[in-house]
């Protein structure tokens, strides 16, 4: 198979691992930077260029998109699908779980579980809106925000309403959600591929942290996840529509509450904690899902 990776760094250990992947089974793969891909946007033939030449015919594309680049990324991947690529996560898809306000709706929507979640648009609603989701301390995200960036802890009903105010103030949008006490600073990140969970760790907070990601400094562990958080993760990226997912949870006292699906999970923490060769089994998957015929995409709306 002919496979395009759209990333902007192909040195990441995420993006050199699926290289790898592809080639060791016989795959010729190109990585693209996606800033660098220009399209030819016609009713007829539709193309996509690289550094001025045209792009040939390829069985699959890969998107790894950075959150910086989303807008441009998913009309660079759109184009690939309107020339009937394959691609392993759809773009539609991908927007879905990027806009962290509609991703919460659509899981709300098939009834799994999340942790109470506020939104308001006028910084009068502080209080409102705090009450709501049970009262300090809350965490305040912007909706923007990635890898534990732009997540606050807001300890006291003052604190988070001075930072709430400040936030919409300069008008940026935020989400208000209860603190799941009992998580105890940790969380879990399920990789789904396809209908399957396929590795699980359980990441903790460095020292005075409560945000587990691993960029921030936390640490993880393999784990062993029961069968409600297999089934959850899997009906979370189901909702999605994403074949390739991380999705990352909270164990609380009502069960596994959703924090988000990321639709570009890293690598590298997982295949170190899991021992699994998680790389070669997404180029497996897209083996196995790439054929001829199936180029059409799924995604409404």
């Amino acid at each position: 198979m002919k496979i395009a990776m759209l990333a902007r760094n192909a040195n990441l250990y995420s993006h050199q691992r699926l290289v790898e992947a592809a080639v060791a089974r016989g795959h010729e793969i190109d990585v693209l930077n996606t800033l660098r891909v220009t399209m030819n946007i016609t009713s007829h033939r539709p193309e996509a260029f690289y550094q001025g030449q045209k792009l040939g015919r390829y069985d699959a594309v890969i998107p790894r998109i950075g959150a910086s680049v989303t807008f441009y990324g998913l009309a660079v991947l759109r184009q690939f699908e309107m020339m009937n690529v394959w691609s392993l996560n759809e773009s539609v898809a991908i927007g879905r779980s990027r806009d962290k306000l509609r991703s919460l709706q659509i899981l709300a929507k098939k009834g799994l579980g999340l942790p109470v979640t506020a939104f308001a648009h006028d910084p009068k609603q502080t209080d409102e809106v705090i009450k709501m989701v049970g009262g300090a301390p809350v965490v305040i995200k912007l909706l923007e925000g990635t890898q534990g960036i732009g997540v606050v802890l807001g300890e006291t009903e003052k604190s988070a309403r001075s930072v709430i105010e400040a936030f919409r103030g300069a008008n940026v949008n935020i989400l208000v959600q209860e603190f799941i006490k009992e998580a105890n600073a940790t969380d879990i990140r399920c990789f789904v591929i396809g209908s399957k969970v396929v590795a699980a760790m359980q990441r903790k907070g460095a020292d005075g942290d409560f945000r587990s990601n691993l960029h921030r400094g936390g640490s993880a562990e393999v784990i062993r996840i029961t069968p409600e958080e297999r089934s959850t993760a899997v009906r979370a990226a189901r909702a999605m529509g994403l074949n390739v997912a991380g999705v990352d949870m909270l164990r609380s006292n009502h069960g596994p509450v959703i924090m988000e699906v990321n639709s570009s999970p890293g690598l590298d923490g997982i295949e170190r904690v899991s021992g699994k060769d998680i790389a070669g089994k997404i180029i497996e998957f897209i083996e196995e899902n790439a054929a001829g015929g199936k180029t059409k995409t799924k995604g409404k709306g």
